[in-house]
């Protein structure tokens, strides 16, 4: 009797012993779990962003605003105080502009002139980008390069393209850009046109501090 008794209390306490390590390991692994969790939360870091887009050469034979009755653009009257002269440029925007001229002179191709016009045009659009949360040569409202650049007076013009980029994380966000341009074949294009004559930047940062690079290229 007292030889049973014993046998079952041991039975039981090997089961209990059993029972509890069981749980304990299972206790363990799911604060191991939840650590790995939370430190993969802690540990997650940003990456840079970047993103490019190019706009075909757009060709147009100088002619009279009244002759255009297509576009619903209205020619917007600016006094000359609007348009940002190269000394004018933030740094962004100029480092861009001689960075891409440097890559001009090193393919054997003239420099760019600063065209005050189209940096005013290109900051508009790239604040637009910059406000509205897009990406691309066409604004929200269906308005394409030809609209924009008629928007702020440039009508007389033979030819007209744009360069658009977008990056986020960069310490030199305009050296960054024209670097990536430089090793996209469409973007590349047309930094090296020969048919280009001028060119501006305009720039704008988001709200998460993302930088928007508009580059626009004109030959009049």
């Amino acid at each position: 009797m007292n030889s049973n008794l014993t046998d079952l209390s041991v039975r039981n306490f090997s089961t209990l012993t059993a029972n509890f390590l069981t749980c304990a390991l299972v206790l363990l692994g799911s604060v191991a779990f939840c650590q790995a969790v939370k430190g993969q939360g802690i540990n997650v870091e940003v990456r840079p962003i970047a993103r490019l887009i190019t706009a075909t050469p757009t060709y147009s034979r100088p002619r009279r605003v009244s002759a255009d009755l297509k576009s619903n653009v209205t020619p917007t009257v600016v006094e000359p105080a609007a348009y940002p002269s190269l000394d004018e440029a933030n740094p962004v925007e100029r480092r861009a502009f001689e960075e891409t001229n440097r890559e001009r002179v090193k393919n054997g191709m003239p420099p760019f002139v600063w065209d005050a016009e189209l940096c005013k045009m290109a900051r508009e659009h790239s604040e637009d980008m910059a406000k509205n949360n897009y990406f691309s040569h066409v604004t929200p409202g269906g308005l394409r390069l030809r609209d924009r650049a008629k928007a702020v007076g440039i009508v007389h013009y033979q030819v007209l393209g744009e360069n658009i980029a977008y990056n986020l994380g960069y310490d030199d966000p305009g050296a960054f850009a024209v670097e990536r341009w430089m090793i996209s074949p469409g973007h590349r294009a047309n930094i090296l046109y020969a048919g280009y004559k001028a060119m501006a930047i305009g720039t704008s940062v988001g709200p998460d501090g993302a930088v928007y690079l508009t580059q626009t290229f004109i030959s009049r």
